[in-house]
């Protein structure tokens, strides 16, 4: 049994001053594997203060002091990385191919920020002014529970390379990566006060961040719903707001698609990291005429695709994060069928082979429908779990229409034999990042949604600018 019974402030791990217990489990097996004291507002409020405190001196800290911060940071990281691939699985359920990548993507996104900042320049002309990129202040760093441990290095990474200080809210689902991480983190040495990490619940903790008027920035992971109560949150001390919310990503296979490579990448793209991710390419658009084709092909990859077992290397789905989720991802299923969507794969109820009863864990069928319209529910909103929609379309121009036709922007697929028709079609798109015939990240690359998939961007310059205001120095050469 897990006991979580301390945060981090100033430099130290402390006691909480709240004392609420919440219970932590293996989502493979549904059982309780561990408790944390979670922190509450005056908790936050001390790490804000410290933050504060810690910001005029380390704002004014050479680009190469920080460079050398984030390159111990990602080498502590980088040490516990069996620590943080087995805690993925234990409370998190990703599957152990999927868990090792999001373990070592939590140390790189260190690395790769200290190399962007060792070619930054954060002084520029502009005409006879001189352009100083200035840290903002103090961060608010809201993470999620589906890749905690990756997402509270990358936006600390951030922080850090533009000289902020940083208050960090993971989510309370994931205090056991929280603190592997914490752990090598403090082992970087960095002064006291330069980072905070406070797990507690959004509504006291991630309230206290997104009001606190010490608080210059937020940066938050999750939901759209969410996403909007933060801003507004935020609206009345005019913070600078970075929101990365939902998605409903289009994968568009065109007609020139090789239909035998194009259907297990989209599958892929759909099920990604167990169809709990905001990237997930839930809406496959396929040409009309070629629809008997794609459904064979989806039908004989869905039941290659293991459900399962999340240790087992052969399987590629692990359990929801929680019975609430696998539960909101079940009443999706059943409004699929309900609306008139054909089920080609999957369905309700758990995957067969697995233990049933009080002792089964919160796995999910892989699903797939097809005879989808866009209009339907589960073609319109999030569901998080692996649970995609088969649309056909008349043409190109219909396809882009369908793809843009949805309140989200975060990312699409574009899967084409022709190069330049897929480039075409991708600037069509209203997407923050879109994918051409691939899966891969460039963290390099600006990531960030359109609509309500979010405001601004995370990762390279982009990313670093988040955290950055221009100061305009004029004058200087003056007679």
């Amino acid at each position: 049994m897990h006991i979580i019974d301390q945060i981090y402030i100033d430099g130290a791990f402390v006691t909480p001053h709240g004392e609420e217990l919440f219970e932590l489990f293996n989502p493979a097996t549904a059982q309780v594997i561990g408790r944390v004291r979670l922190a509450d507002a005056e908790d936050a409020r001390r790490a804000i203060a410290a933050a504060r405190r810690a910001f005029p001196a380390f704002s004014g800290t050479d680009k190469s002091v920080r460079s050398a911060m984030l390159r111990r940071m990602h080498e502590a990281v980088r040490a516990r990385a069996d620590d943080l691939t087995e805690a993925v699985i234990e409370e998190y359920g990703a599957p152990v191919s999927r868990s090792r990548w999001m373990a070592e993507h939590a140390a790189d996104v260190l690395l790769q920020a200290a190399e962007l900042l060792d070619s930054y320049d954060f002084q520029r002309r502009a005409g006879s002014a001189e352009v100083v990129m200035t840290p903002l202040g103090v961060a608010g760093l809201i993470t999620p529970w589906n890749s905690n441990a990756g997402f509270i290095c990358g936006k600390l990474a951030a922080a850090i390379a533009a000289g902020c200080t940083a208050v960090i809210k993971p989510s309370e689902m994931s205090a056991l990566q929280t603190r592997i991480v914490t752990e090598a983190l403090h082992q970087a040495g960095l002064p006291p006060g330069v980072f905070n990490i406070v797990t507690g619940r959004g509504e006291t903790v991630g309230a206290e961040i997104t009001t606190h008027p010490d608080v210059a920035k937020i940066s938050f992971t999750g939901s759209t719903a969410v996403g909007k109560s933060i801003l507004r949150a935020g609206a009345e001390t005019l913070k600078r707001v970075t929101l990365e919310l939902g998605g409903k990503s289009p994968v568009l296979i065109l007609d020139d698609a090789n239909l035998a490579q194009a259907v297990p990448l989209a599958l892929q793209a759909g099920f990604i990291n167990s169809g709990q991710a905001c990237i997930a390419g839930t809406r496959i658009l396929v040409p009309r005429e070629r629809l008997a084709e794609v459904e064979a092909l989806a039908r004989s990859a869905v039941e290659q695709t293991r459900a399962g077992d999340p240790r087992d290397p052969a399987t590629a789905i692990g359990p929801m994060v929680s019975r609430k989720q696998w539960e909101r991802v079940q009443r999706y299923i059943r409004i699929g069928i309900d609306e008139g969507a054909r089920l080609l794969a999957g369905g309700e109820g758990l995957p067969q082979g697995l233990p049933q009863g009080s002792q089964a864990g919160w796995f999910v069928r892989p699903t797939v429908f097809s005879g989808v319209s866009n209009d339907m529910t589960i073609a319109r909103e999030e569901i998080f779990g692996p649970v995609l929609a088969i649309i056909p379309y008349r043409d190109e121009e219909e396809a882009i229409a369908i793809a843009n036709d949805t309140q989200y922007g975060l990312q699409a697929y574009v899967l084409s034999s022709d190069p330049a028709r897929a480039r075409a079609v991708a600037a069509r798109i209203e997407a923050g990042r879109v994918l051409i015939n691939t899966l891969a990240h460039e963290p390099k690359a600006p990531f960030g949604g359109f609509k309500q998939s979010g405001i601004g961007r995370e990762y390279g310059s982009f990313g670093l600018e988040a955290f950055l205001e221009p100061k305009s120095v004029l004058g200087m050469h003056a007679a």
